[in-house]
């Protein structure tokens, strides 16, 4: 059996997506019963030289939207990074899933061979598909969905492993 790269893309994002939501929904409410400003959530990083929360969701949904859009051969949406609250850090949630929803699976035919053009670490990168999805957006994704989820676990929000897999 072979999985396609439809399938190792676009409903692994939107599942992780989705817990992730669930994440913020968990933080945002132990922010409102603590008593909490969710700014002190919203700008926690876990060291002086990270990303905040809101930085880390801001790129998790970059690698979600991105990698599905180059696959398929679509022009990759930008979002302005200008999400300052839950609210809107949700909102870009729900965006992301919604583009991950517009997506087919015979749009990635083929792409797990398809030449890759992007940046890294400054330079200009050609990669086939499969290798990019593998090893670039997934592993890229994963950190930052970790690393927003570290943070607020660090800052005392009530989160488990269920939660993170989006079981609960």
């Amino acid at each position: 059996m072979t999985i396609s790269m439809y399938e190792a893309s676009v409903p692994v994002f939107s599942a992780r997506l989705k817990a992730l939501s669930n994440v913020l929904a968990t933080a945002e409410q132990n922010a409102l019963d603590r008593k909490i400003d969710p700014q002190v959530f919203l700008t926690a990083r876990l060291a002086p030289d990270m990303f905040a929360l809101t930085r880390q969701v801001q790129i998790a949904t970059d690698h979600a939207k991105g990698a599905p859009s180059r696959l398929a051969g679509r022009e990759v949406p930008r979002y302005e990074d200008n999400e300052a609250s839950f609210a809107e850090i949700q909102a870009r949630i729900t965006k992301t899933l919604d583009l991950l929803g517009t997506f087919s699976a015979p749009e990635f035919d083929g792409s797990d061979d398809k030449i890759i053009e992007l940046k890294l670490g400054g330079r200009e990168s050609s990669i086939p598909g499969l290798q990019y999805l593998l090893h670039v957006a997934m592993p890229n994704f994963y950190f930052h969905l970790t690393t927003a989820y570290d943070i607020l676990r660090h800052n005392g929000v009530p989160l488990g492993k269920a939660t993170f897999l989006g079981t609960r």
